[in-house]
C-alpha cells in the first residue's frame, strides 16, 4: 500500500480549491482510497479572521469542516485515474465544534473514508489544536464524473 505525503505544491496538483479557499497546507499521511491526514496553519492575517468576530476572531466552524473535506478529498482523488477531478460535499452529519481554532494555530486533520461506492464516498473526520479535539464530523463527498458512469440517463 502506498503512503503519500504532499506539500502545497503537490495537493494542488490533485486537487482544484485554490488560495484564498484552500484549506489544507500539508499532508502527511495519504492511503489512496483509505485516509488522509495532516494540518492547516491559521495565519493571523486569514480573511475571515476580520469579520469572524471582531473582537474574538476564530476559524468558522464550516471552514473547519471544510478543512476536513478537502483533506479527505485527497484520498479519493489519489487513486488512479481522479487526479485533478471535481469532488464535491453533499452531506454533513454530526458536526461537533468543541474547541475554539484561533489565529496562529494548526489545525491537525484525521480524516478516513468508511465506504467508496460507484463516486459516493462516507467520511468522516477529526480536527485537532494542541492535541485536543477541536471538531468532527461525517460527510459525505460524490465524485460526479463516476456517478455518471451509472447513470440511467445516457
Amino acid at each position: 500500500m502506498k503512503i503519500l505525503t504532499l506539500d502545497k505544491k503537490n495537493i494542488l496538483d490533485y486537487q482544484q480549491n485554490r488560495e484564498p479557499y484552500l484549506m489544507i497546507d500539508y499532508a502527511t499521511e495519504v492511503i489512496p482510497g483509505l485516509r488522509s491526514k495532516g494540518f492547516k496553519n491559521f495565519k493571523k492575517d486569514e480573511w475571515f479572521f476580520k469579520v469572524h468576530w471582531k473582537n474574538d476572531p476564530n476559524v468558522p466552524g464550516m471552514l473547519q469542516v471544510e478543512s476536513l473535506v478537502q483533506m479527505c478529498a485527497l484520498s479519493i482523488l489519489t487513486l488512479p485515474g481522479n487526479k485533478g477531478k471535481v469532488v464535491y460535499l453533499v452531506s454533513a452529519n454530526n458536526l461537533k465544534f468543541v474547541k475554539k481554532v484561533l489565529p496562529g494555530k494548526r489545525l491537525d486533520l484525521d480524516t478516513r473514508i468508511l465506504s467508496f461506492k460507484r463516486g459516493i464516498a462516507i467520511c468522516e473526520g477529526s480536527g485537532k489544536v494542541d492535541s485536543q479535539l477541536a471538531c468532527k464530523a461525517e460527510f459525505s463527498l460524490i465524485l460526479p464524473e463516476e456517478i455518471k458512469k451509472y447513470s440511467l440517463d445516457k
